[in-house]
């Protein structure tokens, strides 16, 4: 098993299949992709190869994250690449919905799990003003597709922002009420781009977890391959509540999920300062070497993604790699 210096061990992998978004999210890419941005994106094969290797190394989950993933027009062959793979017992997307309504039966053929979808306002107008899209009643039909197929585990992420979406948790907690999803706020993250924009919107999660610990919501125990969220359940609610506070004391701690980026790049963490080529590893089906190299970079994961600190590291921006 991938296991770093600190004894944490890695069942998770976040693998972005392209930068390119067609949303312009004002926190992320609010004059869109550069225009070299689906260049020399990662391959099918190349995608086997290195969901091969994860595999072999302990690895049960996949999270197919770009970008936009759905902007990748062989998105289906992807998932059931992804879910074919022995020890993978997990194929999951995260996406901003655009083409949910009209190919999630298709994405739930080839093997998808589960979905998460970006929405960073339940009010059409801000959710227009955030993202410059005006597809919102489409994305929220698509979710409750989701539900009615019997997808398990389905989530919304929804990034705070002071100047836009602050005062929502009512109606987010309303939507959830009937619903079974989980609803994440996010805390904004500083990027290399952002960060003007970041000391304009950061909300710290803790005044949210506080809110819903006052109003009867109790935090719920993670599995082994579940993301760094913190969740909570209610038992009025069918839904979930969840918040990712990276700036929190101890995030790092039980860390346990590696990126792999569109350009076949390994990110051990988000906010490294360099990232690794596996290009030179993917060209053949003999994971072995790509293995052996996994284990013996992962002895230089930091301890930390160093935020509170304002380190950003290499990554521009979110869509880089998908959070």
């Amino acid at each position: 098993m991938l296991t770093d210096k600190y004894a944490r061990r890695f069942t998770y992998l976040r693998l972005s299949v392209t930068e390119s978004c067609n949303f312009r999210c004002n926190y992320c890419l609010p004059n869109g992709p550069d225009c070299t941005s689906r260049k020399n994106e990662i391959t099918l094969p190349e995608i086997k190869r290195v969901v091969t290797a994860f595999a072999k190394t302990g690895t049960k989950k996949v999270r197919i994250t770009g970008g936009e993933p759905a902007l990748r027009k062989d998105l289906a062959d992807i998932i059931r690449t992804c879910k074919s793979v022995p020890g993978i017992e997990q194929v999951v997307i995260t996406t901003n919905g655009y083409r949910l309504e009209r190919d999630l039966d298709t994405w739930i053929e080839a093997g998808l799990d589960s979905i998460n979808v970006s929405i960073d306002s339940l009010n059409p107008g801000t959710f227009q003003m955030i993202t410059g899209d005006s597809r919102l009643p489409s994305i929220l039909r698509g979710i409750d597709m989701a539900l009615e197929r019997g997808m398990q585990n389905v989530k919304v992420n929804s990034v705070l922002l002071r100047d836009y979406n602050a005062s929502e948790l009512p109606e987010f907690l309303q939507y959830v009420r009937d619903r079974g999803v989980t609803m994440r706020f996010i805390e904004l993250m500083q990027t290399g781009d952002n960060r003007a924009y970041y000391k304009r919107n950061h909300v710290s999660g803790q005044s949210v977890k506080e809110k819903l610990l006052a109003g009867g919501w109790s935090q719920t125990i993670k599995s082994i391959t579940a993301g760094p969220a913190q969740e909570f359940s209610h038992p009025d609610y069918a839904g979930r509540m969840g918040l990712i506070m990276p700036y929190s004391t101890d995030f790092c701690a039980d860390c346990n999920r590696l990126r792999v980026s569109s350009r076949g790049q390994l990110f051990m963490c988000l906010f490294a300062e360099q990232h690794n080529d596996l290009r030179q590893y993917l060209q053949n089906d003999d994971s072995a070497p790509l293995i052996q190299h996994l284990h013996d970079v992962l002895q230089g994961k930091a301890e930390s993604h160093y935020l509170h600190e304002e380190f950003t590291g290499a990554t521009r921006h979110l869509a880089m790699i998908g959070g």
